[in-house]
């Protein structure tokens, strides 16, 4: 099975991408990458993904939007769920200068034959999509008390905070099940984070891509039995991991 995350710039920013395998039992990073177009966005896609080939692509975006105004039923509950973490998620509506670009993302992945998976039945084949949201998964996935402050700031406090996450990819998504791979054995992943504003920021675009890959493994492997569903396909979803309190299993 494989797992495409995509951190998706809203407006014309650059995206995170980052593609999962999962072999023997635990997941391999095969690319780690970043683009700014949606044509190359989806000229990766179509390059990880064979036509008809079982994945799953978990997206950073709301690619499901049926209210013109106000918030999305999924963008109140990450706000009653999760706003004591800091972690309530932008509200969504048609009228924004971003739903275009993120909706017809979404039908763009439909057209290639990705379906929706507000619910799943797990470890069955298939090709999905799904909404996800790295700040409450970060929260769950690493029992923290708030989000990790890395996106506003200083650069120095952005930096500090990306290298907390950095550590967490990498002490512990390892003992989860399913296990990431030790990062040392995967050649493509980020060696460092960088210093400078620039390389920063596509280092932060890389790491959230890479959560998002994660939770799409984590909601195919378990379902709802360890993950949370905000909303369905009439309402917009988000699919969010429980909270891990125990990583030795």
């Amino acid at each position: 099975m494989k797992f495409l995350g995509i951190d998706l710039g809203w407006k014309s920013q650059p995206s995170g991408l980052c593609y999962l395998e999962l072999t023997d039992e635990k997941l391999q990073i095969i690319d780690l990458d970043r683009k700014q177009h949606i044509t190359d966005i989806l000229s990766w896609i179509d390059t990880c993904l064979k036509p008809e080939e079982s994945a799953i692509i978990a997206v950073d975006a709301p690619t499901l939007i049926p209210n013109t105004t106000g918030s999305r039923l999924p963008d109140k509950l990450t706000h009653k769920h999760f706003g004591k973490y800091h972690a309530g998620c932008y509200p969504a509506n048609l009228s924004l200068p971003f739903a275009e670009r993120t909706v017809n993302f979404g039908l763009e992945l439909e057209a290639r034959g990705f379906n929706h998976a507000p619910t799943i039945e797990p470890q069955k084949p298939g090709r999905y999509q799904i909404e996800v949201f790295p700040h409450p998964a970060i929260v769950h996935l690493f029992g923290l008390e708030r989000i990790l402050k890395y996106k506003k700031g200083r650069l120095n406090d952005r930096r500090a905070e990306l290298i907390k996450l950095y550590n967490y990819i990498t002490e512990i998504l390892p003992g989860l099940h399913p296990p990431l791979c030790p990062l040392r054995l995967c050649g493509s992943f980020i060696p460092e984070i960088p210093t400078t504003g620039a390389s920063l920021k596509e280092t932060e675009d890389k790491l959230d891509s890479l959560i998002c890959a994660y939770v799409a493994a984590y909601w195919w492997y378990w379902g709802e039995q360890r993950n949370l569903a905000l909303g369905d396909c009439a309402t917009g979803y988000i699919i969010i991991p429980n909270r891990i309190l125990d990583f030795r299993f």
